[in-house]
């Protein structure tokens, strides 16, 4: 199996290094073509910018084309696409029309090819517990193995009070930013609806399996994409009587696996990073009544979007 599992990653890789040359050469001999294309604009320094990717594209066309094993150089790819998925980015925030249709058919584009390269990418060099993971699956035909995430956080105000705003899961979405409804359906169960990657939507039904009041809430998912993964969120008193400390442990198994956690980290949407950023959002909640935004940051700490940002001016 490792013979023929190299030289199909060797293949796609060699494919991708073609697929370079083609781009490196379009973008360096018709720069301001590509740029109309893609719905950039026609500026020179938008040209410019063009030249710059078109140069790097036969940088990897090169290294791919002509390295005896190439696979491991995807990973280039995968860093040019993710500088150029935070350009079309920007580029998507002062596009209207025509402009912005083409911008966004671009990323969607780019946002292919960066699957493509990831996958090929994490084919080059599957690590042993990687593969063993693969062979091992579940009665129910998923991964034994799962993603373990932990957060914490303390909140001046009152543990039961923490505690009763939480467990009234339909208060989630105003702290949880990819998280856009929560139903509660009775006796314990609910249904959850989620932004994904590439803004899919992703949809679970949940139970709560042990409910301490005051103390701990834990659940997990029963039906959807999500089916199989638990956690468990803990309130108690802080130290020092500072209110309550928030503990959240996730036990998650990313839809698409390896290559769609890759993908959802390089677009800025790591589920860690959104427990975070989650629990801090919550914390503005209890103890300011709202979530505190910045007018320069409307898009909070996605990584993604740390490319918009730009100094606050005051309100008109």
């Amino acid at each position: 199996m490792g013979e023929e599992y190299d030289r199909t990653t060797d293949r796609l890789a060699r494919a991708l290094g073609w697929a370079s040359l083609g781009l490196g050469v379009a973008q360096l001999t018709a720069p301001g073509a590509v740029s109309r294309l893609s719905g950039v604009d026609d500026s020179a320094e938008a040209r410019g910018t063009v030249l710059l990717v078109g140069a790097r594209e036969l940088f990897h066309a090169v290294v791919l084309l002509g390295s005896r094993n190439p696979a491991p150089w995807v990973w280039t790819r995968v860093a040019g696409d993710a500088l150029d998925l935070m350009l079309l980015d920007r580029s998507l925030a002062d596009r209207a029309g025509w402009r912005y249709r083409r911008a966004a058919a671009a990323t969607m584009a780019v946002a292919g090819i960066t699957a493509i390269d990831l996958y090929t990418a994490i084919r080059a060099n599957p690590s042993r517990e990687d593969r063993r993971s693969e062979a091992g699956k579940s009665e129910n035909g998923r991964s034994e193995r799962t993603m373990n995430l932990h957060a914490a956080i303390t909140i001046n105000r009152p543990r039961e009070e923490v505690y009763l705003y939480w467990r009234d899961f339909e208060n989630l979405p105003r702290f949880m930013a990819h998280l856009e409804s929560v139903e509660t359906t009775g006796d314990g169960h609910s249904r959850w609806k989620v932004r994904g990657p590439l803004k899919k939507t992703l949809e679970w039904e949940a139970e709560i399996v042990e409910d301490r009041s005051g103390e701990l809430i834990t659940w997990r998912s029963t039906k959807g994409v999500l089916a199989g993964n638990r956690g468990s969120v803990r309130f108690s008193d802080a130290p020092g009587g500072r209110g309550t400390e928030v503990r959240v442990d996730l036990a998650y198994d990313p839809p698409g696996g390896k290559v769609g956690l890759a993908f959802a980290k390089l677009l800025g949407e790591h589920p860690e990073q959104q427990v975070r950023d989650d629990l801090r959002r919550f914390k503005q909640v209890m103890e300011t009544g709202e979530v505190v935004r910045s007018e320069g940051s409307p898009e909070g700490t996605r990584a993604l979007r740390q490319v918009r940002q730009r100094p606050a001016q005051p309100v008109r």
